[in-house]
């Protein structure tokens, strides 16, 4: 049996009992990173061996894993903090366990996407966990087009040497919506930073950061309209003329060169009447 078992994001108290007796009885535990793993092993005592299993490794490791589970073997996986497989290790040895039956389970505890969305203040009665933004612009503006009109929070984790830029980013995709930036959680200097994007947040760029968005508004039906009245209308609400053309091209599902040309059209009939 492999036991996917979430771990400590902050405080090392955040474990439970079953994690515990757990992380005793099996034969193995595999992990991301062993030294931090071990610290966390001491503290409760556990003297269980622990072996590297991370994100480098992983394609090529989880066949010999799943080899060990059908030798009868106990294993356990744990990532740093939280609960692996959600942005961290685990996905791919999941899929190589369900493609040959074998069973697995979860030992329930932390994950900072649910910590920050509660501590956000934002809606919780639907949400979507978004992961990091990729490194490449390019590579972002596509990711972010899955995300952009889903009417749920919208949860993004960020490493601190990138949450500014992260942050900017996201304005200039969706706009001035709701955020909160959460740091830290269950740490000593945990904190919630509310507004929204665009806004001057004042945090100092240290230590984990969960990123919290509020989802879209609720879609109009702007079918009926030409581009060039559609990019007019979101400009009224606020945007600037270049995000209301990108927005309208989402909208429309049409390329934003598209919108972008109808709409100079549009200025170019009205300075001449």
């Amino acid at each position: 049996m492999l036991y996917i078992v979430a771990t400590p994001i902050g405080n090392l108290g955040e474990i439970t009992y079953r994690a515990v007796e757990t992380l005793k009885s099996v034969d193995a535990v595999l992990c991301e990173d062993t030294r931090r793993t071990s610290v966390l092993l001491a503290h409760y005592g556990i003297k269980t061996r622990v072996e590297s299993y991370h994100k480098f490794s992983e394609r090529e490791k989880a066949a010999a894993v799943a080899d060990r589970l059908e030798r009868g073997e106990n294993l356990a996986l744990v990532s740093d903090a939280g609960m692996p497989i959600v942005s961290d290790p685990g996905s791919v040895l999941v899929c190589e366990l369900v493609a040959r039956g074998l069973e697995f389970t979860v030992i329930s505890g932390p994950c900072a996407a649910i910590d920050a969305l509660v501590l956000s203040g934002l809606d919780a009665s639907s949400f979507c966990m978004c992961g990091f933004l990729p490194d490449k612009n390019k590579d972002r503006r596509e990711f972010i087009e899955r995300f952009r009109m889903i009417p749920a929070t919208l949860i993004f984790y960020s490493p601190p040497h990138d949450v500014r830029r992260d942050l900017g980013f996201l304005f200039e995709e969706l706009g001035g919506r709701e955020v909160a930036v959460v740091r830290e959680i269950s740490k000593l200097h945990e904190s919630v930073v509310r507004g929204r994007l665009g806004e001057n947040l004042d945090f100092p760029e240290r230590g984990e950061f969960v990123i919290v968005v509020a989802g879209a508004e609720k879609r109009e039906d702007y079918s009926q309209l030409s581009a060039a009245e559609h990019v007019r209308i979101l400009m009224g609400g606020g945007l600037s003329a270049m995000d209301a053309v990108k927005r309208a091209a989402a909208e429309r599902g049409v390329p934003k060169a598209a919108v972008y040309k109808e709409y100079q059209n549009y200025l170019d009939r009205e300075k001449k009447q």
